[in-house]
């Protein structure tokens, strides 16, 4: 379904490689995590992946193949045809991504508005039954609120209803729970993996933090520097780091005995 051919990004502004001849593939229905430390280039990556990086004052090179097609290359319009319906994302902190004026229910409908001609009446019942199906307490009443209304664990939930209500075919997922206490993050790694096993949607986790890969991705990808220095199953890699970046990511786990 997807995959990177030697992907470089380079700002031009720092003449910062943050990018460096990353290939990577992804089968349909995937968990995949590319785990790193911060700067490690994988937010960057990701952002190539989905189209969303700003192309003006960065070098951007290789291929990021699609279901066969190169989205670097492919022409504008045809590029925004495929962001937000084949391939949704889920940002960090959805205060910042969500927009502050605009009802949720509004929000969670755009795909549907931006690509399909349903009408509004149409859109509004996918749009509820995308919220009851992540999770949304009241979808109804949740439809009508604003998104300072909302916890942060329900805007992050909004958040994948607007991703998923399309029904993509890959779900990118920045830092997902980084702004969460445990408790919720648990709840919404759980929510992503009933969505992957449901309905066969591939999921790109970014996380700086391995445990949370290890929760929900079969497979993980290890970042460091711009490159891949790690690949393969994520319990193989867990009990049986190659890389020496790897192995001290895992060691940097906290543990109950390191509390006690």
């Amino acid at each position: 379904m997807l995959e990177l051919k030697d992907l470089r990004v380079k700002f031009l502004s720092t003449g910062r490689q943050a990018v460096d001849g990353v290939s990577l593939s992804m089968a349909p229905g995937e968990r995949l995590g590319l785990v790193g430390e911060s700067g490690s280039g994988k937010t960057v990556t990701a952002m190539a992946i989905s189209g969303l990086i700003e192309r003006s004052g960065v070098e951007l090179s290789g291929q990021v193949l699609f279901e066969g097609r190169d989205l670097l290359s492919c022409p504008r319009q045809e590029l925004r045809a495929v962001q937000g319906r084949d391939i949704g994302v889920v940002f960090q902190e959805p205060m910042t991504s969500l927009n502050p004026l605009m009802k949720v229910g509004r929000q969670v409908e755009e795909a549907l508005r931006l690509h399909t001609d349903l009408s509004p009446q149409e859109r509004k019942a996918l749009a509820l039954e995308a919220m009851e199906q992540v999770g949304l307490p009241e979808p109804p009443v949740a439809y009508e609120k604003y998104p300072h209304q909302l916890s942060g664990g329900q805007r992050q939930r909004a958040m994948i209803a607007a991703a998923m209500v399309i029904h993509p075919k890959l779900l990118i997922c920045d830092e997902p729970t980084t702004a969460l206490d445990v408790t919720v993050q648990a709840q919404i790694l759980s929510l992503l993996g009933d969505i992957s096993r449901r309905y066969g949607v591939g999921i790109l986790l970014i996380s700086h933090d391995l445990s949370v890969v290890r929760r929900l991705c079969e497979s993980v990808a290890v970042m460091y520097r711009g490159q891949i220095v790690e690949r393969g199953q994520t319990e193989d890699v867990f009990q049986n780091p190659q890389d020496e970046y790897t192995r001290r990511l895992i060691a940097a786990i906290p543990t109950r005995k390191r509390h006690e």
